[in-house]
């Protein structure tokens, strides 16, 4: 695949199984070709070639591109690319290999529903309110707007009311077809000015809806309300469109910086939260106009995404976001299909990584109040955490990447069907034993299994504490069988042979995929070590340990602490609690008092910028083995260890 000589020709890109054809000017990437023709390439790395999770395969033609070592000489033989590196030299055709992992997020309904509660006085922004407004006569001929407004302040005790164009619009209308009897909805509390949000007909009884959203780099989440009750009515989840543009935020902050980048970025998301709304309201028999309010919980860099506000300082020293509270906004104004006068309310950041999410989470765990010291973590893409109680407050953040989410991991997936989350291996035999979503053939391993099989491997000998596989040792425990190689990547152990795999493919873990697993846990390990150096306490003062997040419901305690992401503590003082962004901004929905707390909170935070601390790369080196280089730290899995030998 030699590059010809320059040309300004346009050249025909074919693309397969799909039989789409685009025209393009020599030097377009193919990512780009596919991009204008509809076609969706995932770009988990944000188009930088690191990832190599975006091949495609040249049937026909020419392309120019540099050398990649995520593409093996046997592959760029068959004719494997990577499409964000690839550029048309030539007429193509291109077949894009069908994606893996396109099956939609877990929904759990029942059990959100049986676990979710409101802990704060019901007090939504939002309310309903049935008016009586005499009709206008000669004698007595004000407008309808004042008519409107006088008949809100005597029966609901606000000061005024603040009516939109399109609101005004329709006034007439309503006020005649219900004879004089409306329902207001409207957002204000008494003795402030209220805000007009919609005005129907006649007196309507039922649900008053609203929605409180997580926005995570990974899935996005949408709680289904209904505000005049406090009840948690129905959820939804499915990944975060924005994945196929980078799977971490400063993939997305890199892509965004494209032509139409942030643009494309923001519409992905707000797609996807469209189709969960609609999805919602198909199965609750409402229309999604009739939701009046919606708070949103994210990380810094999705609230910025989710907004189109340019994300590109927060990956630029000295790390300054364009904003950590944002202004509220209106329904409209972003393209969501809701009522289009409804508020869209961004939940607060305290610092460019540490986001609404987090804010949302310390307030919806508790911890703010909490007299005995406590650590809370949200481990994902980003490892946030926090460290205090209801005196103080501190905070840091540091980049895991998106291994635990399965990116830049060979075999690496999301939690979904056909990912293994459990491994155990034996200690004589060193077979691996799998357990996979959904009882089915496995097709890779997400984060939780990759936890467990880098414990299971330590402890069985199978990989040193500096992540070595340990070649001779397992060929001569297995002899023939050996699941140990010299793999093109380097040396490699197989969890799954091809036979047992749902792919055909052998199902692997590298030393190139250990060491990336070994960085985040180090940085997130690391982070929490500074933030007990920089408050004067050890991990033995810490009462309890709150995991937040979607990693943490899958992952095994022990098996994180002998690996060296978690402190080593007695297991009774770790604590999962779910999603509690997604928690956090449902209460925020449905009290006032939940929404000023979140508020309260962020601004009482301390920032830690771990990239400012002098000591956190000296850290992070000591924490990148199994469990630690201090041993000291870990006397579980050093005892552990004894005993094995």
């Amino acid at each position: 695949m030699s590059t010809p000589s320059p040309s300004s020709k346009n050249f025909k890109v074919a693309f397969l199984p799909s039989h789409q054809e685009v025209e393009v000017p020599i030097g377009t990437t193919l990512q780009e070709a596919a991009d204008r023709n509809g076609i969706s390439i995932d770009l988990p790395c944000g188009g930088q070639g690191r990832c190599g999770r975006c091949r495609v395969k040249v049937e026909k033609g020419q392309v120019s591109q540099e050398d990649n070592p995520h593409l093996t000489p046997r592959q760029r033989e068959q004719g494997w690319v990577l499409s964000c590196q690839a550029q048309v030299a030539s007429d193509l055709v291109v077949t894009v290999p069908p994606p893996r992992e396109r099956a939609r997020a877990e929904t759990s309904t029942s059990r959100a529903a049986a676990t979710v509660r409101l802990e704060w006085p019901l007090e939504p922004a939002v309310r309903r309110a049935t008016l009586e407004i005499p009709p206008p006569t000669l004698e007595d001929n004000t407008s309808d707007l004042e008519r409107l407004e006088r008949a809100a302040k005597e029966a609901l005790g606000i000061a005024g009311l603040e009516v939109s164009l399109p609101l005004l619009r329709e006034l007439p209308q309503a006020l005649r077809q219900g004879e004089w009897r409306v329902t207001a909805i409207l957002e204000g509390a008494a003795g402030d000015r209220a805000r007009l949000v919609d005005i129907l007909p006649g007196e309507v009884k039922g649900p008053l809806w609203g929605m409180a959203v997580d926005i995570g780099t990974t899935n996005v989440v949408v709680y289904l309300a209904d505000m005049s009750s406090g009840h948690l009515r129905d959820s939804a989840s499915a990944p975060n469109s924005q994945a196929s543009c980078g799977e971490d935020v400063i993939s997305r902050i890199i892509y965004s910086l494209r032509p139409e980048g942030l643009k494309h970025l923001q519409e992905l998301v707000i797609q996807t939260l469209n189709e969960l709304l609609s999805e919602l309201a198909v199965r609750n028999g409402l229309a999604t106009t009739e939701i009046y309010d919606m708070v949103m919980a994210g990380n810094t860099t999705m609230s910025h995404l989710f907004l189109g506000i340019p994300p590109r300082h927060i990956r630029e020293e000295p790390y300054a976001p364009a904003a950590t509270r944002f202004p509220p906004t209106q329904a409209r104004e972003l393209g969501i299909n809701i009522n289009p006068n409804a508020s869209v309310t961004c939940l607060p950041s305290v610092a460019a990584y540490v986001g609404g999410d987090i804010t949302s989470g310390v307030v919806s765990s508790g911890l703010y109040k909490k007299k005995e010291l406590t650590l809370f973590m949200d481990v994902g893409t980003n490892g946030e955490i926090v460290l205090g109680g209801d005196d103080w407050l501190m905070t840091d953040a540091c980049s895991a990447g998106p291994a635990f989410e399965g990116a830049g991991i060979a075999s690496g997936m999301r939690a979904i069907k056909g990912a293994t989350e459990d491994v155990r291996i034996h200690s004589k035999t060193l077979e691996p034993t799998l357990k996979v979503i959904g009882d089915v053939k496995p097709l890779g391993i997400c984060g939780s299994g990759l936890i467990s099989a880098l414990a299971e491997m330590r402890v069985t000998g199978v990989v040193d504490r500096a992540g070595k596989i340990n070649l001779s040792y397992i060929r001569e425990a297995m002899g023939k069988r050996c699941r140990a190689r010299e793999g093109e990547h380097g040396k490699e152990f197989v969890l799954a042979w091809a036979s047992e795999s749902g792919t055909g493919e052998d199902i692997v873990l590298s030393e190139v995929d250990i060491n990336n697993l070994l960085r985040a846990k180090g940085a997130i390990y690391a982070g929490i070590t500074i933030m007990l150096r920089h408050a004067g306490v050890s991990p033995q003062d810490i009462n309890e340990v709150l995991i937040g997040g979607s990693f943490g419901r899958h992952i095994d305690v022990e098996e994180a602490i002998q690996t060296g992401l978690l402190p080593d503590l007695p297991w009774e003082r770790f604590k999962y609690l779910g999603n509690t962004s997604a928690l956090g901004a449902f209460q925020a929905l449905l009290s006032r008092q939940a929404r000023a707390a979140i508020k309260e909170v962020a601004g009482r935070m301390t920032y830690l910028e771990l990239i400012a601390d002098n000591s956190f790369m000296e850290e992070f080196t000591a924490a990148a083995f199994l469990p630690h280089t201090d041993m000291d730290r870990f006397p579980s899995m050093k005892n552990l260890l004894r005993e094995a030998s």
